[in-house]
């Protein structure tokens, strides 16, 4: 595959980070959507695949295919942006400001709640016949899963949430290495290769995506998980969504723009060769 150096594609990370600030919120929002709605679709389609086969393995290696789609589409997860956004401030890039990205965390954020939800109605109900029958036992895992990630971290209290929190950061460091991945190679095949690894790795680990999760509880929900709404999103979305936010841009954008970019001046060629005499 076509293979662009470091500093090549970490400077094509401020400029998606900078294109994304500007962008229109009609364009942001249906951007968004699709991408949570994509992604919705592909976890429903991993958790089948698990849940039909007994094989989960088989599920995280089937899961990428929705991530390597909706980004090869040009849509946004919150995800990403999270990781993007910061570096165009960073990099001091004009009208860039604190409140440009958070407008854009913001309405990326709804975009891919209101996706998400979409799917996880239409899933809800071709699984129930339209509401008329029980959901099988694709709806019962949904169900359950919802319960032991929302009430199985309280239990633990504060550190069942920094438990979440790390989960979240794992998660996007994964992730966000997909992202990048789609933008160090200039052929399709390449892209997917680079996007599918880390995308694996995060859903067979159990790792938290707040994207992915704004599908799962509000279809748990519908499925009659023993959870409420606030159960999700306190002990669940807000604590994965920081975990992405923070792991994301510390472990990948963060990482990658100071060793590429803002590289720190390099050694003295003198003194190395006197050390070496």
């Amino acid at each position: 595959m076509s293979y662009l150096a470091p500093a090549e594609f970490v400077t094509k990370m401020v400029d998606a980070g900078e294109s994304k600030v500007f962008m229109s919120t009609r364009d942001t929002l249906i951007r968004g959507y699709m991408a949570g709605a994509i992604l919705a679709l592909a976890a429903v389609f991993a958790i089948t695949v698990a849940v039909k086969t007994g094989s989960f393995l088989l599920g995280a290696v089937l899961f990428p295919v929705g991530f390597c789609m909706l980004y090869l589409m040009g849509f946004d997860l919150l995800t990403g942006v999270f990781v993007l956004a910061p570096l165009a401030w960073l990099d001091r890039r004009p009208g860039v400001t604190p409140s440009a990205i958070l407008r854009n965390w913001g309405l990326v954020f709804l975009g891919n709640f209101a996706g998400a939800l979409t799917v996880a109605f239409m899933m809800a109900f071709v699984f129930t016949y339209g509401f008329n029958a029980e959901a099988g036992a694709i709806g019962s895992k949904v169900a359950g899963i919802g319960e032991a990630r929302t009430l199985g971290y309280a239990e633990y209290g504060v550190a069942g949430w920094f438990t979440i929190f790390i989960r979240g950061m794992l998660c996007n460091w994964m992730v966000s290495m997909g992202v990048v991945g789609a933008m160090i190679s200039t052929t399709v095949s390449g892209k997917v290769l680079a996007m599918w690894m880390p995308i694996m790795l995060f859903f067979f680990m159990g790792f938290e995506h707040s994207v992915v999760n704004m599908f799962l509880f509000p279809f748990g929900l519908i499925m009659g998980g023993d959870f409420s709404v606030m159960d999700y999103f306190i002990w669940n979305e807000i604590p994965t969504a920081l975990g992405n936010l923070v792991g994301g841009l510390a472990f990948t954008g963060l990482t990658l723009y100071t060793t590429h970019i803002r590289t720190a001046p390099k050694r003295p060629v003198e003194p190395l060769l006197k050390e070496a005499a």
